[in-house]
């Protein structure tokens, strides 16, 4: 007889209390032994470990369910209190409920008008679509809100007391302990007809059910014991917490029979209390932690659930999976930003399954036989380790059995075989801020045990090479596979959806060696020129020569070269990132300084971080937008591989002489910071006379900072210049700063002129010991150096003092990183969990789960910053300049 499955929608869900009944009911085994096993090592009957509950031994069978230890799902037990017991994580609930309700007749403070006010109020938001229960749950506080305030009881005039709750468990009319027993009765006698108002439904649960009569007791399976070395058993700690229930339960169940003095009962029942609070939450505010015998806090039912390491976030939404590799990585230019090199060793462990099929049954018998018969010891040929016959058994490639299953392997099969050249893997590394921080590669295998990937695709990983490991996973079926090749190629994440400019691009070298092969006069010769070109596969004859009649033949201009990456209708101008902001147009045209692009031909201008790098290139942002992914990635790859030919034939290096300034020009840094340190002295003196006119809205203190602060930072600045000014460009330090590489001008300026004032919290350096800085300064000094001035630039080295004050700063640069990772890290774990739910439906407009309307338009300007300009829909510029003629 064939079953047809009806399917079917789930219409709603509602969550209740468990009441004791249905523990009961529940339940396979009532619980009233406090022992696990006897002497034998077999469950006791009736115990925590009874059979009943499930079995964790292998060969015992369930005597619930009859079923081995790995087909029993486990089985709940029950134990039975003596006493009633506050469950404390509903104490809230229950004070709300009790304040809100007589103490007499237990009916909701409210006139009756008012209570089916809110009842009909409630019942309509439940019935409609747009109801949700955070406003369901804005109506019943303000309806407990309303009844608390009543002094009398509308319904029975009974004076109410004023009800506190002492955390976490314990209830208090005008100083007099309400025990359990008295809560659970007045919540008993609460009519059906009020507990709607008061967020309960009636049909489904009661509020006394926040008051524990029976606690249920998981299965054997939810806390297993293991077997210690030595022979002995280990219990888990609620198996632990239990026993301690048990015992005192016991207790109290004996001295309450006994007829035992009402102190004792109570002292026990309240202990009972600790040990029900504490096997739910080991954290409870108020009450001190249950530890095991060595001293560790007891890992309870809240403590499974609950955080980082909780089962929601480390085992459910997160957790440890198959097919994946762990590895550092290295670089290499000459793969594409598309590729990552995998180590041999990580290629044979880690498979693909592939369907067999009368078009490569051919090719996967070849690969079976190459893994046990290899032709070319030498050579990466994938093998294959498993194959899974079309009845589901898989069977396990051995040197014995391998030419048997080689016969037997025919369509229909699917073999398990290692990675090879070209198979799609996504690639991750931690931590996942964004889209970009997992991408899809193609796999390369590669020899050494590195994962190897091109340095453009650094910046979206934010990853370097300094001891970096990333994550490797091999994804399994062809629908995925299809997926991470189409959507999440690291090609097609060029363009940031940040900023809507290149966040894959040019980096460090590749911007020095562009730099250096197009700057200025730069030409080569005919064998320079074809080895250069010989890097970017450059098929075709060689241009024109630039200089046909250069001293020793023919040369190549630098942009000539770089001018066949560049599509034949591209039209740029622009100032590059050497540019001179200072000076005139005319001015940065004669120290070429400005870009332009004619019809695919580079005529003027270096190439730099302006035109090609992440995040700022122009003519990467224009060529990924106008030309594609697939040309971006092609232009990227060919950039990179030009840069390293380039920098091969000129060379580029850099040393501590690069920042050596002549001796004019330490003098007229000295002079400087003479006058600087003359003019804070002055401020100092016409401060200490009261002279100092104060500025706007500010102390004479805060005056005499601000001063000196600006007049320092000028010296700073003054110093910086001189030395920049000395160190022109042809030094490799400085065409790194200037060109966009790497560095700024302040670096250098640090490095060869003066370092400047170290600030901590934003204010020159005024702690330490009384009314000075450092005991190597007088009292009440308000100097530059007394403050933390660091006139000594990084090549002369500091003094001591200077040393300490720039400790300082330093240490407080370091402490500052670290609490901001912290902050940004928890801010954007909150941000994505509120909004994880929204998405861009096909109409445009972005809603949430319950179809809610967020935006009528993405964005409010349904623009794709991917495919923008820097987040403009149109390149108007652009566009004019075509239609003016200004292109092809």
């Amino acid at each position: 007889m064939i079953r047809h499955m009806i399917p079917k929608r789930i219409c709603s869900i509602d969550f209740a209390l468990i009441g004791p009944m249905e523990i009961r009911n529940l339940s396979t085994s009532k619980v009233i032994t406090a022992d696990t096993y006897d002497d034998d090592g077999f469950p006791i009957p009736m115990g925590l470990m009874d059979m009943h509950l499930g079995v964790i031994e292998p060969g015992l069978r369930c005597k619930t369910c009859n079923r081995k230890l790995d087909e029993c799902p486990g089985h709940f037990g029950h134990i039975d209190f003596a006493m009633p017991v506050i469950h404390s994580g509903y104490s809230k609930v229950i004070k709300d409920v009790l304040s809100s309700t007589c103490s007499d007749c237990s009916r909701l403070l409210l006139p009756q008008e008012r209570i089916d006010h809110y009842t009909s109020l409630l019942e309509k938001i439940h019935e409609s679509e747009a109801g949700t229960t955070v406003t369901m749950q804005e109506h019943i506080r303000r309806a407990i809100r309303e009844a608390v305030k009543a002094k009398t009881c509308p319904h029975c005039t009974e004076a109410q007391i004023k009800l506190t709750l002492d955390k976490p468990t314990t209830f208090r009319e005008e100083g007099r302990k309400l025990t359990p027993k008295e809560v659970r009765s007045r919540l008993e006698k609460i009519p059906a007809g009020d507990l709607r108002t008061l967020g309960f439904n009636p049909e489904t649960t009661r509020p006394e059910y926040m008051v524990l009569t029976v606690l249920p007791v998981p299965p054997v399976s939810v806390r297993p014991s293991i077997t210690l070395e030595s022979g002995e058993r280990s219990e888990d700690d609620l198996t632990h917490k239990l026993v301690d229930v048990l015992r005192i339960n016991q207790r109290l169940r004996e001295n309450r029979d006994a007829g035992a003095p009402q102190l004792i009962v109570e002292d026990l029942w309240e202990l009972l209390q600790y040990h029900v609070t504490t096997y739910f939450d080991n954290q409870t505010a108020g009450i001190p932690t249950a530890r095991h015998r060595s001293g560790r806090p007891l890992k309870t039912i809240i403590q499974r659930l609950k955080g980082k390491e909780g089962r929601f976030r480390s085992n459910l939404s997160g957790k440890r999976v198959n097919f994946s590799a762990r590895t550092v990585i290295t670089p290499d230019p000459y793969l594409s930003i598309n590729q990552v090199g995998v180590p041999e060793m990580a290629a044979r462990e880690l498979t693909v399954p592939v369907r067999t099929n009368i078009h490569n049954l051919q090719f996967m018998k070849w690969l079976m036989k190459e893994n046990f018969d290899p032709s070319d010891p030498e050579r990466y040929i994938p093998g294959i380790n498993y194959m899974i016959r079309p009845d589901g058994r898989r069977v396990k490639l051995t040197d014995e059995n391998w030419e048997f299953n080689l016969e037997r392997l025919e369509p229909g099969f699917i073999v398990e075989r290692h990675l090879m050249d070209g198979d799609i893997v996504l690639f991750n590394r931690q931590p996942s801020l964004h889209r970009m921080s997992m991408m899809a590669h193609e796999v390369r295998i590669m020899k050494g045990k590195t994962f190897r990937i091109n340095l453009c695709v650094c910046p979206p990983y934010n990853a370097d090479f300094d001891g970096d490991e990333m994550n490797l996973h091999v994804v399994q079926s062809e629908e995925a596979r299809a997926e991470a090749r189409i959507l999440m190629r690291v090609q097609e994440h060029i363009r940031s959806p940040r900023f809507g400019g290149a966040v894959i691009g040019a980096i460090h070298d590749h911007i020095t060696g562009m730099f250096l092969l197009t700057h200025g006069d730069a030409s080569y010769d005919r064998d320079q020129t074809v080895r250069i070109l010989s890097r970017i596969d450059y098929h075709g004859a060689l241009p024109k020569p630039a200089y046909p009649k250069a001293t020793g033949g023919p040369k190549w201009s630098g942009r000539q070269i770089f001018s066949a990456l560049l599509p034949d209708d591209m039209n740029l101008e622009f100032n590059a990132s050497v540019y001179f902001p200072e000076r005139s147009v005319e001015e940065n045209d004669d120290l070429d300084t400005i870009v332009e692009i004619r019809n695919g031909e580079m005529l003027r201008g270096p190439v730099d971080g302006r035109s090609i790098s992440a995040f700022k290139g122009i003519i990467l942002e224009e060529i990924s937008r106008l030309k594609g992914p697939s040309a971006a990635r092609e232009f990227i790859d060919l950039v990179t591989r030009l840069a390293v030919g380039a920098l091969m034939e000129t060379g580029c290096t850099t040393g501590i002489d690069d920042e050596d300034i002549p001796p004019e020009a330490i003098l007229q840094i000295e002079d400087a910071m003479q006058g600087a340190m003359k003019g804070v002295n002055k401020l100092v003196t016409s401060y200490n006379k009261g002279n100092l006119e104060s500025m706007p809205g500010r102390s004479l203190e805060e005056t005499l900072e601000v001063e000196v602060m600006k007049k320092l930072g000028q010296a700073r600045d003054k110093a910086g210049d001189i030395a920049g000014w000395h160190l022109g460009m042809d030094n490799f330090a400085v065409i790194m700063a200037r060109s966009g590489a790497r560095g700024s001008m302040l670096n250098l300026s640090q490095m060869a002129g003066s370092i400047g004032q170290q600030a901590v919290r934003g204010e020159r350096i005024s702690r330490g010991y009384e009314k000075r800085t450092l005991s190597h300064f007088n009292q009440g000094d308000l100097g530059a150096a007394a403050k933390g001035f660091v006139r000594s630039s990084y090549k002369h080295g500091l003094s001591p003092t200077e040393y300490f004050f720039h400790s300082m700063g330093g240490r407080e640069g370091l402490v500052d990183t670290a609490v901001r990772t912290s902050r940004s890290g928890y801010m954007q774990r909150r941000l994505v969990n509120a909004l994880e739910d929204l998405r861009v439906k096909y109409d445009g407009t972005v809603r949430n789960t319950a179809n809610t309307v967020i935006q009528f338009s993405y964005g409010e300007d349904a623009v794709d910053p991917t495919r923008s300009k820097f987040g403009e829909g149109i390149d108007a510029n652009d566009i004019v300049e075509a239609v003016a003629g200004g292109g092809k």
